[in-house]
Order: structure tokens, then sequence, then C-alpha cells
């Protein structure tokens, strides 16, 4: 199933929270990737700012990773209740 991403918040160390389109909220580390080209240009943190174009997550430069990659190597945020939040 491909989901869109309809928005991200880049937080410290490298992680994203994520919204996709069902709803869900999920965070992605992106501290895997940072050692990797094209992503090592994104070592700077006042760089590491992120925005949704066309369904993924994209940065200055024409980086960006497919939504089918955020959504499958990331986890379920929860809730401050402890419950999963989902569409």
């Amino acid at each position: 199933m491909l989901l869109d991403v309809v928005a991200v918040k880049a937080l410290p160390n490298y992680q994203l929270d994520l919204t996709f389109e069902n709803g869900e909220q999920r965070r992605f580390d992106m501290r895997r990737l940072m050692d990797r080209k094209p992503f090592n240009r994104l070592n700077n943190n006042s760089f590491f700012g992120a925005h949704v174009d066309y369904g993924t997550v994209v940065w200055p430069g024409n980086i960006d990773i497919a939504p089918e990659t955020l959504y499958d190597l990331s986890v379920p945020i929860d809730a401050p209740s402890g419950q999963r939040v989902s569409a």
C-alpha cells in the first residue's frame, strides 16, 4: 500500500515526525542515513528542515525519500495516553 506523506516535522537528532494520508502518525529515524549520499549534505542541523512535496519528504538540493520507505522504516507515534495515533 502506498500512502502519501501529508505533513512532516523535523526534530532534534535527525528524527522526522510524519503524518500519512490515512491519518497515521509515525516517527522516522534518519540517523542511519546521515553518512550516506545525498543525506550527508543534511548533517548541518540548520539545514535539516524538511517539507512535503508530491507526497513525500524533501529537502533543498533535490534530496528526498520514497514515501513507502518512510512508512516501512518508521514506527508508530503513541499518544500521551499510550494509545496508538491512527485514523
